[in-house]
């Protein structure tokens, strides 16, 4: 097979099978549970090795749409047992990858654990100088 016609086959390839490969969506995850296990029934009904390949590239990507639920999952849950800023100061620290030591504009460690623990609440300050040094609005801490 020359580069030109496997370039061509994989591009035929991906056109058709990349609602499957990269699931965003309830409805797309549905459709690749019901194809992966068509693919499954058709393997062990005709001993056919060949969609094996196919069969883990599907279950790849179910997998990663299942972690991603479990992920937002917990979150929603973490975010609902918190306030809205406790909530917001967890997503910078983590988007920017911060720790507890990265915050000078509202104290040392101590204090930022205390107001990650609910003991201590961020200050209309505090949120005044995190909204100005993340570029983003005040009212996301509320």
């Amino acid at each position: 097979m020359t580069n030109l016609a496997l370039k061509e086959s994989y591009q035929s390839f991906y056109e058709v099978a990349a609602p499957y490969l990269h699931i965003t969506d309830n409805e797309g995850y549905k459709q690749a549970l019901e194809l992966i296990e068509e693919l499954f029934e058709e393997v062990e009904d005709n001993d056919d090795d060949h969609l094996n390949g196919l069969i883990s590239l599907l279950g790849q990507a179910i997998a990663h749409y299942e972690e991603g639920i479990a992920a937002l999952e917990e979150f929603e849950k973490q975010s609902n047992d918190q306030a809205a800023d406790i909530v917001m100061l967890r997503v910078l620290m983590e988007q920017h990858q911060l720790g507890v030591a990265s915050f000078p504009e509202i104290g040392d460690k101590s204090h930022i654990s205390r107001i990650l623990s609910g003991e201590r609440n961020l200050t209309k300050q505090h949120i005044a100088l995190l909204s100005e040094r993340f570029n983003i609005n005040p009212s996301l801490f509320f």
